[in-house]
């Protein structure tokens, strides 16, 4: 019986860490110019594929709509804007991979990756056109 409640105990204290090693949740985004937080975006789990919406705006902007956007995105709101959609766990790794990111100031999508990284406080955001690549790291929001 103690052996049972310990084995118990160290499961239920480790969860938290388990959960964290994914995209799923709440993070802002980075301006690679300042390096300040720039937005905060959620991500969402949906039946296995990723999908993550602008949240809030976490610096000024001189244009609300994605005005550069090609898609069902022309002329919409960022804030609210899905801006990644799809992304499944690669089979090996803590790795997302096979989804899209708009960046929404230039309305360029991307194929992307998404890697959780120093225990899952920050996630490896990697953007792709044809064999150059962009890379961003954001932070969780805690």
């Amino acid at each position: 019986m103690y052996k049972a409640l310990t084995a118990i105990f160290a499961i239920v204290i480790s969860a938290p860490a388990w959960a964290q090693m994914t995209p799923v949740g709440t993070w802002n985004s980075i301006d690679d110019k300042t390096g300040q937080p720039k937005a905060e975006i959620r991500i969402v789990d949906q039946g296995g594929a990723l999908s993550g919406r602008v949240e809030k705006s976490l610096q000024p902007s001189s244009q609300p709509l994605c005005t550069e956007c090609t898609d069902d995105r022309k002329d919409q709101p960022k804030i609210g804007m899905e801006i990644i959609r799809g992304g499944k766990k690669a089979a090996d790794g803590d790795v997302w991979e096979g989804g899209k990111i708009l960046d929404p100031d230039n309305g360029k999508e991307y194929r992307a990756t998404f890697t959780p990284i120093e225990g899952g406080k920050e996630l490896q955001v990697r953007g792709f056109i044809g064999p150059f690549f962009r890379t961003q790291v954001w932070k969780r929001v805690q």
